[in-house]
């Protein structure tokens, strides 16, 4: 049985601590099939320059949930998970949030392997004047997290859709609601994407992740391995297994976290 990361008594003392307490929300057999097999439905990865098919639900073609690695060497993971009782704004309101206040913010996300995540610029996440699905466009959070490897130390630089390559006429439609995306820095650079839209009685959330991807100075998204270089597989399946696990857990309890919370920033 996975442990628990630490907490002190002040996170004890918080109203959500109930939430780090109880035990995760269990993932779905089927994952856990995707995780075993390395199954992907036979489909490849989406090619990040094709990112906009992502957007506009044109991705069929491609892999929905699974991980794997390119020809180049650069890898790829997907998932979608269904949040019933979840709307887009709770969504909206999670990402900022999770990233001020206390660290037990992100610990109840997954208290396993979340550690804490820090916004450089709270001052703007907390500003009340700056929209809800604006809060995280050119905040960077530094994040302590376990996908595998140990506790490791990133930073995720968010970013508005349009600087990260998205046509955001694309944003606000039946098939994404709303999104963040964001480039992380850390021992293996990736490019990582959230979005969301409504779907029976809450929403779908699907994720995507183009490992070995960083961004250079003029904005532009390009790769960041050496040629020659391939990602072990291992990489991509720790990410895998970790995002199901964590975005299990998110969709069983936002929905009395933002309740309860909401106007609490």
């Amino acid at each position: 049985m996975n442990k628990k990361v630490g907490v002190s008594q002040e996170e004890k003392n918080l109203a959500y601590y109930k939430y780090f307490e109880q035990d995760m929300a269990a993932i779905p057999e089927e994952k856990l099939k995707y995780l075993e097999q390395g199954a992907n439905a036979g489909l490849p990865g989406l090619p990040i320059e094709h990112r906009n098919l992502f957007l506009a639900g044109k991705d069929s073609d491609y892999c929905q949930i699974g991980f794997g690695i390119m020809e180049d060497g650069t890898g790829y993971v997907c998932n979608s998970t269904y949040m019933p009782h979840v709307t887009g704004e709770m969504l909206d309101w999670w990402f900022p949030w999770h990233s001020v206040g206390s660290d037990l913010r992100y610990k109840i996300w997954d208290p396993q392997e979340h550690y804490f995540a820090r916004a450089d610029r709270a001052d703007y996440v907390c500003d009340p004047n700056v929209p809800m699905n604006q809060k995280t466009w050119g905040v960077n959070h530094i994040v302590l997290e376990d996908v595998g490897g140990g506790p490791d130390l990133l930073k995720l630089c968010f970013k508005r859709p349009s600087d990260f390559g998205y046509d955001e006429s694309l944003i606000g439609t039946d098939a994404c609601q709303s999104l963040v995306c964001a480039i992380g820095e850390g021992n293996c650079a990736a490019a990582m994407t959230h979005k969301w839209a409504s779907y029976e009685d809450g929403v779908l959330f699907s994720s995507r992740f183009w490992i070995g991807f960083r961004m250079e100075e003029n904005g532009n998204i390009v790769k960041g391995l050496p040629d020659g270089v391939r990602l072990p597989e291992e990489v991509t399946k720790g990410l895998f297994a970790h995002n199901i696990k964590e975005f299990s857990n998110l969709a069983a309890i936002l929905p009395d976290v933002y309740r309860e919370n909401k106007d609490l920033f």
